[in-house]
């Protein structure tokens, strides 16, 4: 079999990749390889599946505003009945007075980009929020608009469902292996025994991306890290409450009639996942989650927890940011990795920019030279702040 492009990961970044390479006129063969096509363990389905502008860097932001722009437009692109029950509920990220500056500068580069988000002091926020607890907190920011929450498996389906009128091999498979000429990658085996001919190999294997990349002699620092999640009851329904992450690291926000709970993951210790361990770890939830909770708002003190998940993410280890683009010396190897807990929001933005490079050798739409993968080899850190 020979394909012009062989796609290794077929969630959302994947998916997408495929899907933009068609609306920019690409007509040559591509395959889609997913080893799990029921996505039962993929970051795209496990996520929290939030959209955000709040970051540090001017790149991620746009990202996002792409997205954005998409969300606002389904019924357009996908067809009359689109719907991933987007929530712009927005994000409210606090901060005490050591993370103010920070806080601050983000907040800078946020307007710069013309995101719709009010730094407030600390009375401002609980005359906003009234169930909001003030202790220890100097400022907040708060997305009025643009940001919120979705249905992260309806927004993969709207991807899946549009390309199978687009000409893509959908191949289950897993990669064992990809063969190197030189400075070309040539060929990618799998473990059905089948062996793909590609002209060009995209590396969209999500928290796999760094064993993919070793397999054709590449370094890439992208691991995955396990994170939890947990359902909570609370006998008080807010329907103004944002997605809100206090100083500590820990957010909540509603989903329906209940709220969803993480980040208490300690960075000290924080390594590479089982890549068969996801269960939740119940007791960050008692121990770390619970407390902060209680105090940040004090209703919460009494809560019952339902239930939980665990997922894996692709963390770069490097600098929390993605790496996307070709490699510099073997060119017809590319990456859309390394997102850190941002690819299913920066999902279409990427293919689209990874299309554009492709079909018309240049970004056109959203400049990502910056996520380029010079910087690993250099080992220069290209640092996004605002990592949740």
């Amino acid at each position: 079999m020979r394909y012009d492009i062989v796609i290794i990961g077929g969630a959302i970044v994947g998916s997408s990749v495929a899907y933009y390479l068609r609306e920019e006129g690409f007509s040559g063969s591509i395959a889609l390889v997913e080893r799990d096509p029921q996505f039962a363990h993929a970051a795209t389905t496990l996520s929290c599946a939030s959209i955000r502008q709040q970051f540090s860097i001017p790149e991620n932001i746009r990202l996002s505003q792409f997205t954005l722009k998409l969300f606002r437009r389904l019924t357009e692109v996908f067809g009359a009945d689109a719907d991933i029950g987007f929530r712009e509920g927005g994000y409210l990220i606090l901060a005490g007075e050591n993370g103010l500056p920070i806080l601050r500068a983000n907040h800078e580069a946020q307007m710069a980009e013309g995101a719709d988000i009010v730094l407030e002091d600390a009375d401002q926020l609980t005359r906003r929020f009234p169930w909001l607890s003030a202790e220890g907190i100097t400022a907040g920011a708060y997305g009025r608009s643009g940001e919120g929450w979705f249905d992260a498996h309806a927004m993969l389906m709207l991807f899946r469902k549009a390309l199978r009128e687009k000409k893509i091999d959908f191949i289950t498979a897993d990669v064992t292996g990809i063969e190197r000429q030189g400075d070309r990658v040539t060929s990618v085996s799998l473990d059905n025994g089948e062996r793909l001919e590609a002209g060009i190999v995209v590396n969209a294997a999500g928290p796999n991306a760094g064993k993919v990349a070793g397999m054709a002699g590449l370094s890439l620092p992208v691991e995955p890290r396990k994170r939890n999640v947990f359902v909570f009851e609370a006998r008080e329904k807010y329907a103004d409450m944002p997605l809100l992450v206090d100083p500590s690291g820990i957010y909540v926000r509603p989903e329906g009639s209940v709220y969803i709970t993480g980040g208490a993951e300690p960075e000290e210790g924080d390594g590479p996942a089982d890549p068969k361990d996801f269960e939740p770890d119940w007791p960050l939830f008692e121990e770390v989650i619970w407390p902060v909770l209680a105090t940040r708002i004090p209703a919460f003190e009494a809560i019952k927890p339902t239930r939980a998940w665990a997922g894996h993410y692709d963390y770069n280890t490097l600098d929390q940011n993605a790496v996307i683009g070709p490699h510099p010396e073997v060119t017809n190897f590319l990456f859309a990795n390394g997102f850190s807990g941002h690819g299913l929001q920066q999902a279409p933005a990427v293919g689209k920019a990874l299309a554009e490079l492709i079909v018309h050798g240049g970004y056109r739409t959203v400049d990502c030279s910056a996520f380029g993968y010079e910087r690993v080899a250099e080992g220069r850190a290209f640092r996004e702040l605002n990592v949740i």
